[in-house]
C-alpha cells in the first residue's frame, strides 16, 4: 500500500483494526480508495487477497450523536439475517466498521413507485419479524439530546414548534404500539438493490441509529428525507400497510413525520456547529415539523385541540 494514501485516507488506528478484523498486515491492503461521503460518516473502499471491502469511518461530532455499542448490538440480533450488509467486524471504542463491498448496486430512487413499493415490502417483512434489542431509541429524549448539544437554535419560533411536537405526545400514547426494533434511519439512500450473480437483491443497511420503537417510524423517515409532500407520505402509507391503514395509525405517522422533522432539524444544527452544512435539507425537516403538527391538529378537530394542548 502506498504510504501516501495511508497518510491520506486511513489513520493509524483505522489500519490497524483492519490488520486484526482480517488478520493480515498493512501491506495487504491496497487500492484504497473514499466513496461518496454520507451525512454522517465516511466510507473507503480497499482491496485485501482479490477481495473488496469497505471501511466505515465515523464523521465528525459522531462520538456524541451515536452509541456505537448499541450499534453492535443491533448488528449481533441481525446475525444471520440478509436484510442488511455483509459486516465482518465493529469496533464499538472507535466506531469502524468493515463489510464486504458490493460491487454493482443502486440506491432506491424516491420518485420510482417500482423500488419504493419494494423497499416498504421489505421494511414490513422486517417488521413482522419483531427482533429485539437491550435499548430504545425514544424520540422525544432523542430530541432533547440533539437540542443540548446544538445549543440556541437559528429558528426564532424554535421554542414554539418545539412546544406544539410535545403537545402530540398525550396521542401518541394513547394508541396502542408496538414495540420493536426500528432502524430509526429507513432512508431511500440506505436501501441497496445489489446484483451479484446476475441476481438482484434489496438489503437495507446502516443500523448505527436503531433501536426499540414503533417501527411505523420507518415509514416517516423514509418519508420525510424523500422529501415527500403529503399527497407522496399518504401514497408511501399505502404501500407499507397494502391499502389497509386505519385513521389513527395514520394520524400517528403524520406526528412522527414532525418529531422526525424535529429531530433531524436538531442534529442538523448541531453538525452546522461543527462546520457541516445541509442547506434546504435542514430547513426542509424544519418544515416538516411546523406543518404537520398542524395536520395532525386539524385532522383531531376540537378534540385534538384540547389533547394536543395539554
Amino acid at each position: 500500500m502506498d504510504a501516501c494514501l495511508e497518510k491520506r485516507f486511513l489513520t493509524d488506528s483505522a489500519l490497524t483494526f483492519l490488520e486484526k478484523a482480517l488478520g493480515i498486515g498493512r501491506e495487504q491492503i491496497t487500492d484504497v480508495q473514499p466513496t461518496s461521503a454520507g451525512m454522517t460518516n465516511r466510507s473507503f473502499r480497499f482491496q485485501s487477497g482479490g477481495i473488496q471491502y469497505i471501511l466505515r469511518v465515523p464523521g465528525e461530532g459522531t462520538d456524541k450523536l451515536i452509541n456505537r455499542r448499541q450499534e453492535a448490538e443491533n448488528y449481533r440480533a441481525l446475525s444471520g439475517d440478509t436484510i442488511s450488509d455483509h459486516v465482518i467486524a465493529i469496533d464499538p471504542e472507535t466506531g469502524y466498521k468493515l463489510a464486504t463491498y458490493w460491487t454493482e448496486t443502486r440506491n432506491c430512487d424516491p420518485k420510482n413507485p417500482q423500488e419504493v413499493q419494494a423497499c416498504m415490502a421489505l421494511l414490513r417483512q422486517f417488521h413482522e419479524k419483531a427482533l429485539t434489542v437491550p435499548h430504545d431509541f425514544d424520540i422525544y429524549q432523542e430530541i432533547d439530546f440533539y437540542e443540548s448539544l446544538m445549543g440556541s437554535s437559528v429558528y426564532p419560533d424554535y421554542d414554539e414548534v418545539r412546544l406544539r411536537c410535545r403537545a402530540m405526545r398525550p396521542f401518541l400514547n394513547s394508541l396502542e404500539r408496538k414495540c420493536i426494533l426500528t432502524h430509526v434511519d429507513a432512508v431511500p439512500d440506505n436501501f441497496l438493490f445489489v446484483r451479484e450473480n446476475g441476481k438482484e437483491t434489496l438489503h437495507l443497511i446502516d443500523w448505527e441509529y436503531a433501536g426499540m420503537n414503533d417501527p411505523h417510524l420507518d415509514i416517516a423517515m423514509f418519508a420525510i428525507y424523500a422529501g415527500y409532500d403529503r399527497q407522496e407520505i399518504d401514497r408511501l402509507i399505502d404501500w407499507y400497510f397494502e391499502g389497509q391503514c386505519d385513521g389513527n395509525t395514520r394520524l400517528k405517522i403524520y406526528c412522527y413525520v414532525a418529531l422526525g422533522g424535529l429531530l433531524w432539524s436538531n442534529w442538523c444544527e448541531y453538525k452546522r456547529k461543527l462546520g457541516v452544512e445541509f442547506g434546504e435539507y435542514s430547513l426542509r425537516q424544519y418544515r416538516y415539523a411546523k406543518d404537520y403538527y398542524k395536520i395532525v391538529q386539524q385532522e383531531l378537530g376540537e378534540e385534538g385541540k384540547e389533547t394536543c394542548t395539554k
